[in-house]
């Protein structure tokens, strides 16, 4: 979880390192993001799990620079793009950097499509109007652009779906524009923020398919952002399990899945379904609620609702990140040992 930001090695294109993210509120600060450090290396997925209001979502809005007015954010993060790194921490939203980067090297696929396309353009002249920015080149030329994005994301008769507005399409067709507009301009990075929550199971499969080929298509780095491990099984290479702020583990998706180490992992990955399950066999579920995030725990932020809670220990004292084996962290008093 702790990055030598010193030594940029060639492989990483994304290195947070302690990001923390307040926002000023009328009932006071609320900590969303607390000391977050993760990296993505070049054609890599990484996978960020965790229940809402984890600071998923806040974390890769920092990235982008897209926090509200009332959000202060510090620590590192930098971007590698084409070579030496970019700092992106401290960049106000409307910077030069910012814009260049934003639709061009980094791209985003939001939520939900229809609050996050314009509705009052159409799906092409949407795309079109990025490729112009960032590539420049003539009207036609972006709009034939925007046919061969329709088509690459398998919408159906492109050449139609570019003068279709956001409200003529389906959600997963719509999912699947708000796709092609993030890859409009062949993207280093792209920001996936929980794109299939709200589709049926077999669009969110098909949107799956979609993005497997076309990372491995375009050779890109992906950041998927879901509540579902097995979405994270499917589509992953390593994974970062969040809660409360912080990341408490990471590690491959074999670390996590067959050996995972803190109990917040091991409980979600508990409440996972198995085919092949006794019948009678119930679920696990984690005791408690996520706590209010204006009274965030003493120590551990999980140890209100971790079965293995140590009492003097857990919450008491923030714990320190362990490796239980090359690769993996974990943020647990107990994998560290503690008596």
């Amino acid at each position: 979880m702790a990055n030598d930001m010193t030594n940029f090695p060639p492989e990483r294109l994304l290195d947070l390192r302690d990001l923390a993210v307040t926002f000023a509120t009328a009932e006071g600060p609320v900590r969303a993001v607390q000391g977050v450090s993760y990296h993505v290396n070049r054609g890599e997925v990484l996978g960020v799990v965790g229940e809402s209001g984890s600071g998923k979502s806040v974390t890769v809005r920092a990235i982008m620079r897209l926090l509200a007015r009332n959000a202060t954010d510090t620590g590192t993060i930098r971007f590698a793009p084409d070579g030496e790194p970019l700092t992106l921490s401290g960049q106000p939203r409307d910077s030069k950097l910012m814009r260049s980067l934003r639709g061009n090297r980094i791209g985003m696929i939001f939520q939900e499509p229809m609050t996050a396309l314009s509705p009052v353009h159409s799906i092409g002249t949407q795309i079109a109007r990025t490729v112009l920015l960032h590539r420049g080149g003539s009207k036609s030329a972006a709009r034939d652009r925007a046919a061969e994005l329709l088509a690459r994301v398998q919408l159906p008769n492109p050449g139609e779906m570019l003068d279709r507005y956001p409200h003529q399409l389906s959600g997963g067709m719509r999912q699947r524009a708000m796709i092609a507009l993030a890859l409009a301009c062949d993207p280093a990075l792209l920001i996936a923020d929980e794109p299939t929550t709200a589709l049926d199971v077999t669009t969110e499969a098909q949107i799956l398919d979609l993005l497997r080929g076309l990372q491995k298509d375009l050779g890109m780095a992906i950041v998927f952002i879901t509540h579902n491990f097995g979405v994270v099984a499917d589509i992953a290479d390593r994974v970062a399990v969040m809660y409360l702020g912080q990341v408490v583990e990471t590690g491959s998706v074999d670390d996590i899945f067959y050996a995972p180490g803190h109990p917040y992992t091991k409980a979600l990955l508990g409440s996972i379904p198995r085919l092949g399950a006794a019948k009678r066999h119930r679920l696990q579920t984690i005791q408690g609620m996520v706590p209010d995030p204006y009274h965030i725990p003493k120590g551990c932020p999980f140890h209100t609702r971790c079965d293995h809670v140590r009492p003097g220990l857990c919450d008491v004292t923030a714990p320190p990140v362990f490796s239980p084996r090359p690769g993996q962290e974990v943020r647990c008093h107990l994998t560290g040992g503690a008596a």
